[in-house]
């Protein structure tokens, strides 16, 4: 198990996963810096940023995950989104949280899911 997943706690670990896994398939751009990558990409850099600061304990809850590291780019400061066509693009702070939400639902098909069901890192 990464350092990143284990300083943050199980609950919020396995959200976190979910979202990112959720994001990787979900065939959506994502926009960052000026340009537009595919959802595996994202997927990897939104992972590279959480496991950054995870390892520092800065990650207790996914909403810390969306906020630090799913928001907005640290090196220019504008704003991530995420376009899933052909729905206009939004921000990750709100698609990501509408992910979590639903995830988060036990009236949703399918979640919420228990620990044992989110293999670990």
């Amino acid at each position: 198990m990464s350092r990143a997943f284990s300083a943050t706690p199980a609950v919020a670990a396995a959200e976190i996963r979910f979202l990112l896994d959720d994001l990787g398939a979900s065939g959506c751009e994502f926009y960052r810096n000026g340009s537009w990558y595919g959802s595996r990409l994202a997927e990897e850099h939104l992972r590279s940023k959480y496991l950054s600061l995870g390892v520092g304990n800065h990650i207790r809850t996914a909403e810390d995950f969306i906020e630090q590291a799913a928001t907005r780019s640290s090196v220019s400061g504008e704003p991530y989104r995420v376009r899933c066509a052909p729905a206009p693009a939004t921000s990750t702070n709100r698609w990501l949280r509408e992910r979590l939400a639903r995830y988060r639902d036990p009236s949703t098909q399918g979640t919420p899911r228990s620990l044992r069901d989110v293999p670990p890192y």
